[in-house]
């Protein structure tokens, strides 16, 4: 692999960048990206937004532009994007075309950035603009921004130097953004917290000009594999339009919690997840708790009443172990999980684990018994018609007796077991002696 990294000799910042990745580079060669790439650094003397077809003779896999960021309300900035013109083409290239994207070098090289800035300045994505667009090879833009303070400061040409030279693509879940500022704001947070990574980004004002192709240049461009839609920021009828672009370009639009929630699952294995939950549980929601790697999957099925007696005793600490489990859940629109999904491997060890924490769950709130196959669940609860009959008046004393403590009325004592109901519930769970040991 060939990254082949550019800068402008007539822009302060692109070559404030370069000065210290040439630096760097000749004070050792053992850099993560030189490690995993051949690394070229070359100087044009045009500016690089019109630095049109400037992969041509390179024989490089991947451009990264080094320039300087400017703005009407400048602030300090390191941000990273790529290139395009979803309209006219104010600042070089052609109109309504975009470059192919590089989502992974980006999202690695913005993690690093956020990593590395120096104090007070802002990291950041941008949304796709400017050019140069006719460039077959995939590219990114870095840039230090927003003024000649910035472009010459050396703390932020070495930030800008170690991102891209510590970056290295990883496994990432390609995405394409729609709505929010030009600083895409939502879709950096997503970045930073999650395997997100986005390619090219329309911001608000520029969505209610797309059309079907140019959403489906961007999903191509980006090697989209999923779309993500900043809901508050767009209206709901362009919402609704850039939706049924991306389904018929085959693409699922993601929330940010979703986006979160893959975490170590592979793509293709997430999608899978999603696929058979629909079939479960149409309109379900999916976690997929602990769930990591690839693999064949397959569905895991508990007494159901096993699982919502465990959710009902405590259900923050269900939520829990939900999140530690190596299965994905499956919760309809009351909050009840009636199915789970686990790689055919570790079907065995999924079961016993979410059998025995259901029972420990139980067991912590209520008192359980076996008997045979079935679990015993035996609750005592506060019986306020037994406290009447009593003569306990309600308020207090009612509260005093739901707690467990013994009160006195007219000089009686009434203990808690005196005012106490109790109900049994019976569950079958074939081979019971092996989760409760």
């Amino acid at each position: 692999m060939h990254v082949a990294l550019l800068f402008s000799r007539t822009d302060p910042g692109g070559s404030n960048i370069a000065a210290r990745v040439g630096t760097l580079l000749s004070e050792r060669d053992d850099w993560p990206l030189c490690r995993a790439a051949k690394v070229t650094l070359r100087g044009i003397d045009s500016r690089l937004i019109y630095a049109e077809g400037a992969d041509r003779g390179l024989d490089a896999d991947l451009l990264v532009f080094l320039s300087r960021h400017s703005s009407a309300r400048p602030v300090p900035a390191l941000t990273v994007h790529v290139t395009g013109n979803f309209g006219e083409a104010a600042f070089g290239g052609d109109p309504e075309c975009i470059a192919p994207a590089a989502p992974a070098m980006m999202h690695a090289v913005l993690r690093n950035l956020a990593a590395h800035a120096p104090p007070g300045y802002r990291v950041s994505y941008e949304a796709t603009h400017h050019g140069p667009t006719t460039l077959s090879t995939p590219s990114l833009f870095v840039e230090i921004g927003s003024t000649e303070t910035e472009w010459r400061d050396p703390a932020a040409a070495d930030a800008a130097a170690l991102a891209v030279l510590s970056a290295v693509p990883g496994d990432v879940i390609p995405l394409v953004g729609f709505g929010g500022t030009h600083y895409a704001v939502r879709q950096t947070e997503i970045a930073l917290s999650s395997r997100g990574a986005f390619g090219h980004i329309a911001p608000t004002h520029a969505v209610p000009s797309l059309g079907p192709a140019m959403v489906g240049a961007m999903v191509r461009q980006s090697g989209a594999v999923a779309g993500y839609i900043d809901r508050k920021a767009l209206r709901r009828e362009d919402v609704r339009r850039i939706e049924e672009y991306l389904q018929n370009e085959g693409l699922e639009v993601l929330s940010e919690g979703e986006i979160t929630d893959i975490r170590a699952l592979s793509w293709a294995s997430y999608a899978e997840v999603r696929r058979r939950a629909g079939d479960l549980l149409p309109g379900g929601r999916v976690r997929t708790g602990g769930l990591a790697g690839s693999g064949p999957l397959t569905v895991v099925e508990l007494p159901p009443s096993l699982v919502s007696e465990a959710e009902r005793a405590d259900p923050g600490r269900f939520r829990e172990v939900l999140s530690q489990v190596r299965a994905a859940s499956v919760a309809g629109e009351n909050g009840t999980v009636p199915s789970f999904i686990t790689f055919n491997y570790q079907t065995e060890e999924v079961i016993h684990d979410l059998i025995s924490l259901c029972i420990k769950i139980i067991d912590d709130r209520w008192s359980t018994a076996a008997a045979g196959d079935d679990l015993v669940i035996t609750r005592t609860r506060f019986d306020p018609s037994r406290a009447r009959e009593l003569g306990v008046p309600k308020g207090p004393l009612f509260g005093a007796l739901s707690a467990g403590r013994t009160v006195e009325v007219d000089g009686r004592t009434i203990t808690p077991s005196m005012v106490q109901s109790c109900s049994e519930t019976r569950i079958h769970i074939p081979g019971l002696e092996r989760y409760t040991a």
